[in-house]
């Protein structure tokens, strides 16, 4: 199973943690999580003017073997008006525009979205449970 955490945090709420959305899914092929602002098909979605983030901007993905992978999928713009980071403890990882990351089978850790406009972040948190 995939756990994941979403708080949304802007500069005058920095420390703040009311608000946080949680949404999991099984391990199983084929199982999908996706984190934007369009609320149809994303299952954690961020405030509708916060145009920093795309309709989907991150996909969770099962694989086969029931490992996980996160994608920053490419939105409309040719340069996003974001940057995306993955945090494993000590570990910083940026993940590239329209890039994929595999993430820690039994791990946890955090992707954050920066907003590079304004003091303001998507910060979502994910636990993979064996």
């Amino acid at each position: 199973m995939l756990e994941l955490t979403m708080a949304t945090v802007a500069e005058a709420e920095a420390g703040a943690t009311a608000g946080m959305l949680m949404a999991e899914a099984p391990s199983e092929p084929g199982a999908v999580l996706r984190v934007g602002r369009d609320k149809s098909v994303c299952r954690l979605s961020t405030p509708d003017d916060w145009l920093f983030v795309s309709r989907v901007h991150l996909e969770f993905l099962c694989g086969p073997e029931g490992t996980w992978q996160v994608t920053w999928l490419r939105g409309s713009q040719p340069d996003p008006s974001s940057e995306v980071r993955l945090t494993m403890g000590e570990y910083v990882q940026p993940l590239a525009y329209g890039g994929t990351v595999p993430l820690p089978r039994g791990g946890s850790g955090e992707i954050i979205i920066q907003d590079r406009t304004a003091p303001r972040s998507v910060n979502v948190g994910f636990y993979h449970e064996v």
